[in-house]
């Protein structure tokens, strides 16, 4: 960063040896094309529950699903948590957090689907 006059900092956006070429001249985030489409990860791994977690919490902030159904999309990811815990020391139980991950999709089918009726 370079001070300017005593009173503003600035922060250069490109290296310095670096001249500009007509591919450098726009800066910022790559657009990466998805045709409009987005695809919903199924719930097959502790990351992707995390991930339905990490969505509600958004959702919730954004006032597009109620606290209430947040609360209950939580305590699904916390018993499904729990279950790959348990699954990891008795795989027997595998049976059970599949049925769970399952209740845990239709849910978010769900809740995504009156979401965008709103």
């Amino acid at each position: 960063m370079k001070e300017r006059d005593g009173a503003q900092l600035e922060l250069p956006l490109s290296k310095p040896d670096r001249t500009p070429t007509p591919e450098r001249t726009v800066r910022g985030l790559k657009v990466i094309r998805g045709e409009g489409l987005r695809v919903q990860e199924p719930l097959k791994s502790r990351d992707a529950v995390i991930r339905v977690l990490v969505e509600t919490g958004a959702d919730m902030l954004l006032r597009r699903i109620s606290v209430e159904r947040a609360e209950e999309i939580h305590e699904n990811v916390e018993r499904i948590l729990e279950l790959f815990d348990r699954v990891d020391r008795r795989p027997e139980l595998i049976a059970q957090l599949e049925r769970e991950l399952d209740d845990l999709e239709a849910l978010m089918r769900e809740t995504r689907l009156g979401r965008g009726r709103r």
